[in-house]
């Protein structure tokens, strides 16, 4: 190879990379305590919380804290939904909408492996059988096309390190009037003692899901400490 040409070939891997990055919906700084460094939309991406705080998830005190009943009630569900539950943790909320949709079947999509065998483990002590749980990736549920009615992600959008990959995945794992629902603690609200990365605004969430193809159909105010938010696919 000629010395020119070889010169004339790094400079356009080099190019390359410069533009893929100037396209990249991500920029960076110095982490907060609790977040990552890497910014979306304005917005610091959270830590994900480690599989270790299982305890507080399956904490005592959480249906009253969170009011979960009311939230599982308000839940767009038939009988025969197929749903995906992302970032399913302990299956607080996976295994009580298994037991709300007999005829139907929920995924609970987790990425760490001791949540998958702790959620394997009581889907088969509970004989939940339609309960199948699924190992995603930080880019992708894995979960078919047009496959599902209804994804919720409880206290998990904020610590997706791909949002708009994420999102872009589950759009195409949603039917076509499929729904998302994100519960997020409030960040409006100085009385919600929770980490300000681990806690999201409407606007911000708003902004961040019409820039992926999805509109807010339902802001729900009833929950003391989270937001209730439905969206629907745009068509973009």
């Amino acid at each position: 190879m000629k010395i020119p040409y070889l010169l004339s070939f790094c400079f356009l891997i080099l190019l390359q990379t410069a533009c893929a990055q100037d396209q990249s919906p991500y920029t960076f700084k110095k982490p907060s305590a609790n977040g990552t460094g890497k910014i979306y939309m304005g917005r610091e991406i959270a830590h994900v919380m480690s599989f270790e705080g299982v305890d507080w998830l399956e904490r005592n005190s959480r249906t009253q804290e969170e009011n979960t009943t009311l939230a599982l009630a308000s839940l767009p569900l038939k009988n025969n939904s197929v749903v995906a539950d992302v970032g399913a943790g302990s299956g607080f909320y996976t295994f009580r909408v298994a037991q709300r949709i007999p005829k139907g079947k929920v995924y609970a999509i987790e990425i760490q492996d001791d949540a998958i065998a702790y959620l394997k483990k009581k889907a088969l002590d509970d004989r939940l059988t339609n309960v199948e749980v699924i190992k995603g990736t930080e880019k992708t549920p894995n979960l078919p096309a047009n496959s599902i009615d209804l994804a919720f992600m409880v206290d998990v959008y904020h610590e997706l390190q791909h949002p708009a990959a994420y999102l872009a995945a589950l759009s195409k794992a949603l039917k076509p009037n499929g729904q998302l629902l994100l519960l997020e603690y409030k960040e409006e609200d100085p009385m919600v003692a929770i980490k300000p990365e681990h806690k999201m605004s409407v606007k911000q969430t708003k902004k961040e899901l019409a820039a992926n193809g999805f509109k807010l159909v339902k802001n729900g105010t009833f929950l003391p400490l989270q937001h209730f938010l439905l969206f629907e696919k745009t068509g973009n």
